[in-house]
């Protein structure tokens, strides 16, 4: 049995909201009409505002920081990229009982990456194997300040152990509970990173990617942008990729084999955590945790 995540507390957003903030923040801005994009995930409410911009309100606690988060690095990220990134533009301040910061941004056109788009793609596979290499190469001038600050400062994956082995239990039936464990035990067996710190998107799904005519065009919501270990962004390959086009990645990137398997970790533990919360409610969810986890299993 499964339950969705509770969302009582989360604050009520609706466009009279969004209009009252970008009108009173933003003067400039309020003629433009606002359209809601749906569906827009589960950390933010998105409007879209005129036709160049984006309004994107966080929906619960920890997804507040990523606005300043967004407009301090992404600027400096995006000339490095092979990929578009969001250009953030303002950052709005709470109010009319909205509690917390809000991002206005570009818009950026595009189609969320699907695997029936892309997933065979050695092409995509290989272009998202150089976004990473590119984002781990990312050294912006004061990288010594950012390295050590602790909102950027990722979290081990044994941090997730026992949220883990509870969904192991939790979803007993769905999947295969002693194939889950022993990967579970053996991603955090494998040994640890042990080079210096270098960047990770922190949520890189198929949902954070855009395509244009077909092809990939964006990468999207960096609100786990940090530096650390960049396993965690290896949950790529098993969100979009099948077993050809995942070798062609891990290929590519050049990624050792204790770091796939922490990255299988990572795939597992966040798929498990996605389908646990939202499985029961959102049958969307559910066939896209379903694919992550079994393709994590498969490796």
């Amino acid at each position: 049995m499964v339950a969705a995540r509770t969302t009582e507390t989360w604050p009520q957003i609706d466009e009279a909201l969004v209009r009252r903030l970008v009108d009173t923040q933003f003067p400039q801005w309020a003629r433009l009409a606002l359209k809601l994009l749906d569906p827009a995930g589960s950390d933010h409410v998105i409007y879209r505002l005129g036709e160049e911009l984006s309004v994107r309100l966080p929906r619960h606690p920890e997804a507040i920081g990523q606005a300043r988060k967004e407009l301090e690095w992404l600027p400096q990220l995006a000339p490095h990229l092979p990929l578009a990134i969001p250009v953030p533009v303002a950052v709005g301040d709470p109010d009319f009982g909205y509690p917390w910061p809000w991002a206005v941004s570009r818009w950026l056109d595009g189609e969320v990456a699907t695997v029936d788009a892309l997933g065979d793609s050695s092409t995509a596979a290989v272009q998202l194997a150089e976004f990473l290499a590119a984002l781990q190469r990312f050294a912006p001038e004061n990288s010594a300040a950012g390295i050590t600050r602790e909102d950027l400062t990722g979290r081990p994956l044994s941090d997730r152990d026992h949220a883990t082995r509870i969904a192991i239990a939790e979803v007993d039936g769905a999947f295969d509970t002693t194939a889950m464990t022993e990967l579970w035990d053996a991603a955090l067996s494998a040994p640890g990173w042990d080079r210096s710190p270098v960047w990770f998107h922190g949520d890189f799904h198929t949902g954070n990617l855009l395509t244009s005519d077909g092809r990939l065009s964006a990468v999207i919501d960096f609100g786990g942008l940090g530096t650390g270990d960049p396993a965690c962004d290896l949950m790529i390959a098993f969100t979009l990729m099948t077993a050809d086009s995942r070798a062609d990645f891990r290929r590519a990137l050049g990624v050792d084999d204790a770091t796939w398997m922490r990255g299988r970790g990572w795939a597992l533990a966040t798929g498990l955590n996605a389908y646990t919360s939202y499985a029961a409610v959102n049958p969307r969810v559910a066939a896209q945790t379903t694919r992550q986890v079994t393709q994590a299993l498969i490796g």
